[in-house]
């Protein structure tokens, strides 16, 4: 399916040069003089290369539609993940890269979402937010807490993290996915 190119969102597949690539960032660039024209970040689906493209904003590009579908994580054997479909209880493997920087945050029997292009899968999508616990956890400095700072804390699955002074070791909070950041306490 053509589209424009600044119609361009990350997550989308596209199809460039003759092969798949999955957009990872997108911006839209207007200079002072000329026309506006999108950046875009993008991983070759086959090899795993990245590759930065310009293209102006009228130009267009070709869309590949993606099928979602959920999955259990069940386990990693080595590089791939291996996935139940919970209707079928057929396992699947996926390999790992796909997860990127949210690799960390998956955890046993976690329903995840596959993107699929024809049946070969493109990525990845976890729940947005999980809940750890917090393994290590600096002290607070005195006179810290009146302006509203934050001190580092190691999570049980090895991620750092900043959280609130008041977040001790051995508590349990919420985490968001996308990028490791703290939300709340754990209501557990």
């Amino acid at each position: 399916m053509k589209q424009q190119a600044n119609l361009i969102r990350a997550g989308q597949v596209i199809e460039h040069d003759g092969r798949r690539w999955t957009v990872l960032k997108q911006q839209i660039i207007t200079p002072g003089k000329g026309g506006a024209f999108i950046q875009v970040e993008m991983r070759d689906l086959k090899t795993g290369n990245k590759t930065n493209e310009r293209w102006r904003t009228a130009d267009s590009v070709e869309r590949l539609m993606t099928e979602d579908r959920e999955y259990l994580y069940s386990y990693t054997d080595g590089e791939s993940l291996v996935l139940m479909d919970p209707e079928t209880f057929e396992q699947t493997m996926i390999p790992v890269d796909l997860l990127g920087d949210q690799a960390p945050f998956l955890q046993d029997n976690m329903t995840i979402n596959v993107h699929l292009v024809e049946g070969d899968p493109v990525g990845i999508d976890l729940p947005p937010q999980v809940t750890l616990e917090v393994v290590e956890a600096d002290p607070v400095v005195k006179g810290q807490t009146a302006s509203s700072s934050y001190k580092p804390a190691k999570l049980s699955n090895g991620a750092k993290t900043m959280v609130p002074p008041f977040i001790e070791s051995g508590e349990r909070i919420v985490v968001r996915t996308e990028d490791g950041s703290y939300v709340e306490r754990a209501k557990d």
